[in-house]
């Protein structure tokens, strides 16, 4: 079994343990209820056994507290998919990781997303997105298929002129500044960032250094359709599913947007980043 299935089962076993406990039981007492061994109960509450939809469904009836199923269940489903290390998915390349944003990217309608330390994804030039695939290329020391990732990146932001979507995406300034690459790079994926201001499927903000902030600016996340949390750390990348955890990544995104500024206040902020640059 992968650790990153077993980690997500651990997971689910100490929210089945927290919905018991709140609701003033024994292990012992809630076997009785539903009629199980407490072996079992014990079991899925320390990851040791997969439970099934029907066991989550009786633990959350048992406790008197149905309303708990459907997140019981979305947990479950993301078992597998809650905790991919990079190391793994990266063992052919970048291609692969790329390739799988792009079908993510077109079933989903609305995006809302924050990256604190690059130009997301979707809005990044070739020369861009190439420095950054060979230095995460470089220190994961994974195969190098820049060109090929480079290209899949690019197919990705077709989606940006889809009339049925739309991308609400936070940046804090400092990203603007981060040279990932030569000047003339990040000259033009500046460039690239205020002519898309304004397109109608995209809203950009600029959480600005000096803004009053509501709460430290966090690292990047993305919303999907308001269904599930992508984040990505140096080493993993987790979906999250949960309704707990839902809610949480909006305040924060909700919190973050009070302090961004759109329009032509973005566009100014990402002018002085470009007029910094020493271009000779």
């Amino acid at each position: 079994m992968s650790t990153d299935y077993q980690s997500g089962r651990e997971a689910l076993g100490v929210r089945l343990r927290e919905l018991r406990t709140e609701a003033g039981l024994q292990g012992k007492d809630l076997a009785e209820r539903l009629g199980w061994q407490r072996s079992k109960v014990s079991r899925l509450e320390n990851g040791k056994q997969t439970a099934t939809a029907a066991d989550l469904e009786a633990w959350a009836a048992a406790l008197n507290v149905p309303g708990e199923a459907a997140d019981l269940h979305s947990r479950l489903r993301g078992l597998e998919s809650q905790q991919r290390s990079w190391r793994r998915q990266l063992a052919t390349g970048h291609r692969a990781v790329q390739d799988r944003y792009v079908a993510e990217y077109r079933r989903t309608t609305t995006i809302r997303g924050y990256e604190a330390t690059v130009v997301p994804g979707l809005f990044q030039t070739p020369g861009y997105a190439r420095h950054l695939l060979i230095m995460n290329a470089e220190l994961r020391q994974s195969p190098r298929d820049t060109d090929e990732a480079v290209n899949a990146r690019m197919r990705r932001q077709e989606v940006l002129y889809e009339s049925d979507k739309l991308f609400r995406v936070l940046i804090w300034e400092g990203a603007l500044h981060a040279l990932v690459g030569p000047t003339e790079v990040m000259a033009g994926q500046l460039d690239r960032l205020i002519g898309l201001i304004g397109l109608p499927q995209i809203e950009i903000g600029i959480v600005p250094f000096g803004a009053r902030l509501k709460l430290s600016p966090k690292h990047g996340f993305w919303i999907f359709d308001e269904q599930r949390v992508v984040v990505e750390t140096i080493n993993t990348e987790f979906t999250l599913e949960s309704t707990d955890d839902l809610a949480l990544y909006g305040r924060v995104w909700d919190r973050l947007r009070e302090s961004a500024v759109h329009g032509q206040q973005a566009r100014r902020l990402i002018g002085r980043a470009r007029a910094s640059l020493d271009l000779g």
